[in-house]
């Protein structure tokens, strides 16, 4: 009989620790089929959005990180400190390439709309693109041409998704999402926890874990 297992993931498309969170996550869900083939995982995207009063056409990305750490030295130093560990995670990332702070709000409805419309593979299509846009081809993902072309490649239709995209900057709130603060992070079965972007290993022990509470206790012969 095959056991389930959910994972809730929250998550915003500018955070580079949320990009570096999803490649651990897969490595260890690589992990997990290996050691347990009869586990079924549904995974579940909620957006959350880090930067509500964003404007709707964003900021210069320089300059917004500037004015957040207060000199070009904290910024540099920051910056060093998110590729080492994207770099040791896989994940190739240059900030320094980055033109644009966008307002991600309709990058999420976006989300929210194709994750109805699809299936798990082209939404899973969509996260990957809408992360390669912002942090690897200096995409604006707060450009509504911008955000219909994506989603029109990962093959959902335009007038189909046009509609969710406002543009009005009204902040995105995802109906699972109140509570969480800080992304990345991650509920099992939505009773254990994992904050931030933990090695591979603690996301598949946190796996496994909340695997071995789920199962049913054994009956009495």
């Amino acid at each position: 009989m095959s056991r389930r297992l959910r994972i809730d993931v929250f998550f915003d498309f500018i955070c580079p620790w949320c990009l570096i969170g999803k490649r651990q996550l897969e490595q260890a869900l690589e992990q997990l089929r290996l050691l347990r083939p009869d586990v079924e995982v549904e995974l579940a995207w909620q957006g959350v959005q880090l930067l509500p009063h964003m404007p709707a056409q964003g900021e210069p990305f320089a300059a917004f990180y500037l004015n957040r750490l207060g000199s070009a030295d904290a910024v540099r130093a920051r910056q060093a400190q998110v590729q080492q560990a994207a770099a040791a995670s896989g994940v190739a990332i240059d900030l320094s390439s980055i033109g644009t702070m966008p307002n991600t709000a309709n990058a999420h409805r976006l989300l929210e709309r194709c994750a109805e419309l699809g299936s798990a593979g082209q939404r899973d299509a969509l996260i990957e693109r809408l992360f390669a846009a912002y942090f690897h081809h200096n995409e604006d993902i707060g450009c509504t041409e911008t955000l219909l072309a994506i989603a029109e490649s990962c093959g959902f239709d335009h007038a189909a998704v046009a509609d969710c995209l406002c543009g009005d900057a009204s902040p995105f709130v995802g109906a699972s999402t109140r509570g969480v603060s800080s992304v990345p992070y991650f509920h099992f079965n939505r009773n254990r926890t994992v904050p931030g972007a933990q090695p591979a290993e603690v996301l598949l022990n946190a796996m496994c874990e909340t695997l071995v509470h789920s199962e049913p206790e054994p009956q009495p012969s």
